[in-house]
């Protein structure tokens, strides 16, 4: 491992670098314990507070863990799909409104990746999965649930769906497909959209699924599609007329 002290970039940010590439190499293994502090500042010839600095930026992306003690030090870590998912869906929320991404690509991109999940869900989804989606499907039921809570369980049934295709990197890549671009639609049309409509795209999903009908779950989806995409274009055009006939007032 190595550094070049010549560089502008910053030495623990090379440091934290040069482990991570190790790491991903396979020269540093998972629940191996890494060079002391000592060890490292002397390997890299910068001081302990540098070296610290670097290990703080691998434990803050979960590559490494700290344990105390005698045997104690720092351990490469496993990392999990599930522990990423938050790391995912905030880049992508990022990314997303710092973009200014429009309605309809955000639209395309997340009922496109979730349509691929469509037949491995249908193939693979369990009694549980499917317990989930009923459930939420009763929550958006309720009467006088808020829009909040009503587009959490519309965020929490589609991760069902999901994670029914049993696939753990698809549940990862598409885990900002659902939890980032889906409350940005959902702030779209949560006002005009209509619950019972939701329902039962959602109801035509499950059927779906239990009979293990792939292309009946595409064609649910494709279903759910239009209706967004159509809600979506009425919402921003009664918004432009708005704003129109306010600036002519």
């Amino acid at each position: 491992m190595k550094i070049d002290p010549d560089s502008p970039k910053d030495l623990s940010a090379q440091i934290a670098q040069a482990i991570r590439d190790s790491i991903v190499a396979g020269e540093l293994l998972v629940d191996q314990r890494l060079p002391s502090e000592a060890e490292l500042a002397d390997q890299f010839e910068v001081s302990r507070p540098t070296v610290r600095e670097a290990l703080k930026r691998l434990a803050a992306q979960s590559l490494i863990r700290t344990q105390r003690g005698a045997s104690g030090g720092a351990f490469v870590n496993r990392l999990r799909f599930e522990e990423a998912y938050d790391q995912q869906v905030t880049t992508a929320t990022l990314l997303l409104s710092m973009n200014a991404v429009s309605f309809d690509v955000a639209c395309e991109a997340r009922y496109a990746l979730e349509r691929a999940c469509a037949p491995l869900s249908a193939a693979r989804r369990t009694k549980e999965q499917l317990a989930i989606m009923r459930a939420q499907i009763r929550r958006q039921c309720e009467p006088g649930l808020s829009d909040e809570d009503f587009c959490a369980t519309d965020v929490t049934f589609h991760r069902a769906l999901v994670d029914a295709a049993g696939n753990p990197i698809l549940s990862y890549q598409l885990a900002s497909a659902v939890e980032a671009m889906q409350p940005l639609m959902n702030m779209i049309t949560f006002s005009a959209r209509s619950r019972e409509r939701i329902v039962f795209f959602h109801e035509n999903l499950v059927t779906t699924l239990e009979a293990r009908d792939a292309l009946g779950t595409e064609a649910a989806l494709a279903a759910l599609e239009t209706y967004t995409r159509d809600l979506g274009h009425a919402v921003v055009a009664a918004r432009s007329r708005k704003a129109t006939e306010q600036q002519s007032a």
